[in-house]
């Protein structure tokens, strides 16, 4: 049998560069971790892709197209221009469409530029933001998941309800109890692995060479009594007091809130002004009322108006994981160093940018007076799938909804009359409800035959934002500080 000879990957550090309209040339980083070389895309046109001509009409124009080498690893971005003679040429294939990123199918050279990448850390929302010295090469707003709570709840609660009806159910099980060192509720371990995602994502179309993260450490206490100080940290609200139910009671007078004691009943109880699975048992998220008025809330026949308070779940959330995004990426390999809220904000007013996470991020990565990018991402996080077997009032209807629906299936990206939009609902009739990724509503009702499929429904929806729409450009500032 003949022998195969080894195919030689290995790209050689003379060859020849792609010239490019951001730099000379695109150029790669070897010490960045890869992802995008397995994604699932297909190889399409260029012209079709990278032309207005692409989509019924579509303005496909982007500022700069993403770039990787032979063996995946990310160069610096070139020009839409250049980037449709290779894919015209045969030298290069499509990988990604937003962003849209190619693969050179030839060797081309190691020279690496420094990018550094600013990282604006958030509760519900993440800037990032590429800079590089002469220009800002990404710019990107990611909106976290505020849903997590809320379907653990639910899962708890179906699993307890099944243990209580005579069905199969594995045995009780004791050595699982004790959580390990370093445990994070989930709703705040997904938050933490999203700003590891995003960081990951983002070296996988740049050379990134450093990481600037902003921290940020919150004094509860402090917030709420600007004049606590000493033994004060540990005399709370609720100091003194037995219970949390104890408490409420003092502070609202023991007086119904809802009747103002018209009732007459003397059986007081404390109400969840937010649903406990959400809002929890805090002392902000409880009220006094009686017993009448309760109970008719709870039958529906009053609607018992409270207004809840501000929490604290963001600033809680960035004191805890505050070094745990930075150890996560000092493991990966990154080049990790921090900076801090007061110092992004004066950065930030000093160049003359309004306050948002884009430009807050541009700030952290050391951008002062390079070239502002003209298109920003937005990237929304959904959930997969939806794993409820049954549905209705009283879980009573079995969920037979089919996966794929006339081709198309929820959070698909299609195109509708030139508009790239995505779709939120749908009906077994064939039409879809079609939004962007703010929720802002495209159509209500469109046929399945007036949409074209653009990109199949991830986790996270990718939409590209022009400059119309972009904070550092809308008000007037232009693109070069």
């Amino acid at each position: 049998m003949q022998k195969l000879s080894e195919r030689n990957t290995y790209t050689p550090r003379d060859a020849s560069q792609v010239p490019g309209s951001v730099t000379r040339a695109p150029n790669s980083s070897s010490g960045v971790r890869n992802s995008d070389a397995g994604l699932k895309t297909p190889d399409n046109s260029s012209d079709g892709t990278l032309t207005p001509r692409g989509h019924g009409g579509q303005d496909l124009r982007v500022p700069a197209v993403y770039v990787l080498n032979m063996r995946g690893e990310p160069l610096m971005p070139t020009s839409p221009r250049r980037a449709r003679i290779l894919l015209g040429e045969g030298k290069a294939r499509v990988v990604k469409r937003t962003p849209f990123v190619i693969q050179l199918l030839y060797p081309t050279g190691e020279t690496a530029q420094a990018v550094t990448l600013g990282v604006d850390a958030g509760y519900s929302r993440i800037g990032v933001s590429a800079v590089s010295e002469g220009k800002e090469l990404y710019s990107l707003e990611m909106v976290l998941r505020s849903d997590m709570v809320k379907l653990n709840s639910e899962r708890k609660m179906y699993r307890r309800n099944r243990r209580g009806r005579k069905c199969w159910h594995r045995k009780p099980r004791f050595l699982n109890r004790v959580k390990p060192k370093g445990w994070l509720a989930p709703s705040i371990q997904h938050k933490l692995y999203s700003h590891v995602k995003v960081v990951e994502q983002t070296a996988n179309l740049l050379p990134v060479s450093k990481v600037i993260v902003e921290v940020a450490n919150f004094d509860i206490q402090k917030i709420k009594n600007l004049d606590i100080e000493g033994e004060q940290y540990q005399q709370g609200d609720q100091y003194g007091f037995g219970n949390i139910r104890e408490y409420v009671f003092f502070r609202d007078g023991h007086k119904c809130q809802h009747c103002r004691g018209k009732s007459k009943d003397p059986i007081l109880q404390t109400h969840h002004i937010t649903s406990r699975q959400v809002g929890g048992d805090r002392p902000d998220n409880l009220l006094t009322v009686c017993k009448t008025c309760h109970d008719a809330h709870n039958r529906g026949e009053i609607t018992i108006a409270a207004k809840p308070k501000m929490g604290y779940k963001a600033e809680t959330f960035m004191t805890t994981v505050r070094w745990k995004i930075i150890e996560e990426l000092e493991e990966i390999g990154y080049a990790v160093s921090h900076t801090y809220g007061h110092i992004t904000k004066h950065l930030r007013i000093e160049s003359g940018l309004p306050k948002s996470h884009t430009n807050d991020a541009f700030v952290i990565a050391g951008g002062n007076g390079q070239i502002r990018t003209s298109s920003s991402y937005t990237i929304k996080q959904v959930r997969s799938n939806n794993r409820k077997l049954y549905k209705g009032a009283r879980s009573h209807i079995k969920n037979t909804a089919p996966r794929y629906l006339y081709r198309f299936q929820r959070y698909d990206k299609v195109l509708y009359n030139g508009i790239e939009c995505f779709i939120f609902g749908r009906r077994s009739s064939g039409y879809f409800d079609v939004r962007k990724v703010d929720g802002t509503k495209v159509h209500s009702s469109v046929a399945a035959g007036g949409l074209i499929l653009l990109e199949s429904a991830k986790t996270l929806l990718t939409e590209r934002r022009t400059a119309a729409f972009l904070p550092h450009l809308k008000e007037g500032v232009g693109s070069r500080l």
